[in-house]
C-alpha cells in the first residue's frame, strides 16, 4: 500500500464516485484498475465505475466490483415529471445491471429494506419495501393464476439491532435460508461527502452492503460470502458528517478570499497550507470535545425520503417484472 492510497486519508463516504473523485485529486484522473464512464440525459447523470483490480480497489478504498451512480440535483425541486423520469431511468439502468452480472429474468428476488423506520433519515429501506410488488406468495399458492411477465419477488424489513436485539445479518441469513432466493437486493441509507448529493443520488453496487457502515457502525456484511447468493446494494445518501460541512465551508472561504486578494496568508495563516485530509482531521479534533462528529440531514428529509423511496420502489418494480412498462413508470406508488 502506497502513501498515496485512499486508506491513508480521512474520507467518509459510501459513494464510490466520491471516493474516485477524492483519489483523483492525488493520483490523477487515470487510476490503474479503475474504469469510469459517464453519460447525461435531461438532467439525469449516470456514472459507471468498474473496480477491476486489487490496486484499483486500494486506490479508492472500495471493493472490486461494479458501481453505478445516478445523480439528479433537481430532485430537490419536487418536480413530479422529473421523478417519473428518474424512476424510468433507474428501471432501465437496473435491468441492464442485472443482465451484466448474470441475473436472468426468471431468477427469484428478495428485497431487504435495511434501516430504522423510527428514524426518518434511516427509513429509506423500510419505505421502499412497503412499495415493492411482492409476488412470491402467488407463485407458492396459485402458480397457475400468475400471468407471464412476473418473477418471484419477496421483501422484508428486518429492523435494526437496537430494536430487535438480533444482528440484521442473522435475520437476513435465516430468511434467505428458508425462502431460497436467487439473488438479494439490499436497500439502505448512506453517508455522503457532499451536501449536494444528499437525497439526490442513487448508487447501485454488486459488492453487497454493510448495515450501519455509513454512520461508522461495524456490522457483519450482507454479500455473496455470507448469504451464498449475489447481493446487489442500492443506497441513497441521506446524511453528511458535520466535520465534512465545516471542512467544505473552510475550503469555500479560502477560495472566496483568493478571488479577492492574493495576500490570503494574513487571513488564514497555516490553515491555507494544510492539505484537505489534514484540514479535515483538524476539524474533527476541534469538534470531538463538543459531542463528537454529528451527522446532519436536511430539514426537508421527511418529504425527501418518501419521494426518493417511491422512485426506487417504482424503478425496481418495473425492472423486476417485465409486465410493467419500464418506459412509463410513475414514481408515486401509493
Amino acid at each position: 500500500m502506497t502513501d498515496k492510497e485512499l486508506s491513508k486519508f480521512s474520507i467518509r463516504t459510501d459513494l464510490a464516485l466520491e471516493a474516485k473523485e477524492y483519489a483523483s485529486r492525488t493520483l490523477g484522473d487515470q487510476i490503474p484498475g479503475i474504469n469510469m464512464q459517464t453519460s447525461e440525459d435531461g438532467g439525469i447523470k449516470v456514472t459507471t465505475i468498474a473496480v477491476e483490480t486489487e490496486e484499483g480497489a486500494r486506490s479508492i478504498g472500495k471493493q472490486i466490483g461494479n458501481y453505478v451512480t445516478i445523480e439528479v440535483p433537481e430532485l430537490r425541486n419536487k418536480d413530479s415529471e422529473l421523478q417519473d423520469r428518474v424512476a424510468t431511468k433507474l428501471a432501465g439502468v437496473f435491468e441492464q445491471f442485472l443482465e451484466k452480472i448474470g441475473i436472468s429474468k426468471s431468477d427469484k428476488a428478495l428485497v431487504i429494506g435495511l434501516g430504522n423506520w423510527n428514524v426518518t433519515a434511516d427509513a429509506l429501506g423500510p419505505i421502499v419495501v412497503e412499495n415493492i410488488m411482492v409476488t412470491r406468495h402467488y407463485f407458492e399458492l396459485m402458480p397457475d393464476k400468475v400471468n407471464s411477465g412476473y418473477r418471484q419477488v419477496s421483501a422484508v424489513a428486518p429492523g435494526v439491532l437496537g430494536t430487535t436485539g438480533i444482528e440484521t445479518s442473522e435475520i437476513v441469513q435465516g430468511v434467505v435460508e428458508k425462502s431460497k432466493p436467487d439473488f438479494v437486493i439490499a436497500v439502505d441509507a448512506l453517508a455522503s461527502q457532499s451536501l449536494e448529493r444528499v437525497n439526490t443520488t442513487i448508487q447501485i453496487a454488486d459488492t453487497g452492503i454493510h448495515p450501519g457502515s455509513g454512520i461508522g457502525n461495524k456490522r457483519k456484511g450482507l454479500d455473496l460470502s455470507t448469504l451464498g447468493v449475489p447481493v446487489i446494494a442500492i443506497g441513497v445518501p441521506t446524511v453528511v458528517y458535520a466535520s465534512t460541512i465545516v471542512n467544505s465551508t473552510l475550503e469555500l472561504l479560502v477560495e472566496h478570499f483568493k478571488s479577492q486578494t492574493s495576500n490570503t496568508d494574513k487571513i488564514f495563516g497555516l490553515l491555507e497550507g494544510l492539505t484537505e485530509s489534514e484540514r479535515l482531521q483538524l476539524v474533527r479534533e476541534v469538534l470531538s470535545p463538543m459531542g463528537q462528529d454529528l451527522l446532519v440531514t436536511p430539514k426537508e428529509i421527511d418529504q425527501f425520503i418518501e419521494d426518493i423511496a417511491n422512485i426506487i420502489a417504482s424503478g425496481l418494480n418495473a425492472s423486476l417484472h417485465e409486465a410493467i412498462d419500464a418506459d412509463n413508470v410513475s414514481a408515486y406508488t401509493h
